[in-house]
């Protein structure tokens, strides 16, 4: 059996020197570039023409930076998944880039494994925020105001065992195929599941999802 067809990304960073190394590690770990940008007017035009599975966006960027792009990319209602990779771990830049509709926030000092992990999973539609921030993210989520759509708490019991084993599993980055595996379900089972917590938790995506589940404390 032939391997599937390869992931499609386009990469966005100001930097040409450091945009060109994350274009020759992708490429060496079997994801496809299919358009590179210097900032986020030029990616929209990339974005557009190439329609790739994902973007690689950095946040820090003269003119149009990465929140600029992922605002204009969800007023567009583009559907393409964005993985945040930058050098800068701000608590309050991972909010903002989540909020405006990030379904990933890597650092720069990844292995190019888990880079290509992390595009690959989000192109199957899962969510990935590294895990050194994930505890900051917890605390700022908590000490400051609620996600979007997250105006009323939610009691730990509306979920089932079940939907809070597959929330885990969401807000670990693993994709509906790989849940399904992790815990022997059928993927239409998941997909279902998924349906289900976003309508309890009144969240509109899986990343906000995650952010109300942290807010409220149901991952703890």
């Amino acid at each position: 059996m032939g391997a599937g067809p390869m992931t499609r990304v386009v990469v966005v960073d100001d930097q040409t020197l450091v945009r060109q190394g994350i274009v020759t590690l992708l490429e060496l770990a079997g994801v496809e570039v299919v358009g590179q940008a210097d900032d986020g007017a030029a990616a929209l035009d990339v974005i557009e023409q190439q329609e790739p599975d994902v973007v690689l966006l950095d946040l820090r960027m003269p003119r149009h930076d990465g929140i600029w792009t992922l605002e204009r990319l969800r007023e567009r209602a583009c559907p393409v998944p964005a993985l945040i990779l930058t050098t800068f771990d701000d608590d309050t830049l991972v909010l903002d880039a989540l909020r405006a509709g990030a379904r990933g926030y890597l650092l720069k000092d990844v292995t190019v494994e888990q880079l290509a992990r992390a595009v690959r999973t989000l192109a199957d539609g899962g969510t990935l925020i590294a895990p050194s921030i994930t505890d900051r993210l917890l605390r700022a989520i908590q000490d400051g105001p609620a996600p979007v759509g997250a105006e009323s708490p939610v009691a730990i019991q509306e979920l089932t065992g079940r939907e809070l084993e597959v929330l885990r599993l969401m807000a670990e980055g693993y994709s509906n195929r790989e849940i399904a595996a992790a815990l022997n379900l059928a993927d239409g089972t998941v997909k279902n599941h998924v349906s289900t917590i976003l309508l309890k938790l009144a969240a509109r995506d899986r990343t906000n999802a995650v952010l109300r589940a942290l807010h409220d404390g149901l991952l703890r």
